[in-house]
């Protein structure tokens, strides 16, 4: 049982993450463009304004799947609850690994929405 609660923890983990920084994106988003914190990618680096949109955009989305994560995480976790630790141990792995391909997958539209809103210099269209 005990493998089991850590495996729920560690599952509620990248929800939990994309949450929190998605609501800090949104409310508050690192100042100025830096290679230390934030979302970065060479289009959102380009100009203060794509990287001022980055983060908006970025922070909407990252607490939507987040709100979506999270419960799914749990329900798909207690689908384990009881099998042997193998089989919770991969059950956890394939979670977790959802979860990255949702985060992972969030800079397409990310990069998307930077596209049509700005040309190649970070200038609004």
């Amino acid at each position: 049982m005990s493998f089991w609660i850590f495996c729920l923890v560690m599952n509620l983990l990248l929800p939990a993450t994309m949450l929190c920084f998605g609501r800090r994106f949104q409310r508050k988003p690192p100042e100025r463009i830096n290679s230390v914190y934030g979302y970065r990618t060479a289009r959102s680096m380009k100009s203060q304004q794509t990287w001022d949109f980055a983060h908006r955009y970025c922070g909407r989305l990252w607490f939507r799947l987040g709100l979506v994560l999270l419960p799914v995480s749990i329900c798909a976790t207690l689908l384990s609850l009881g099998k042997e630790i193998d089989t919770i141990g991969i059950w956890c792995a394939v979670v977790e690994g959802v979860q990255l391909v949702v985060l992972i997958g969030s800079i397409f539209p990310v990069e998307q929405a930077l596209k049509h809103n700005f040309d190649d210099l970070g200038r609004k269209r």
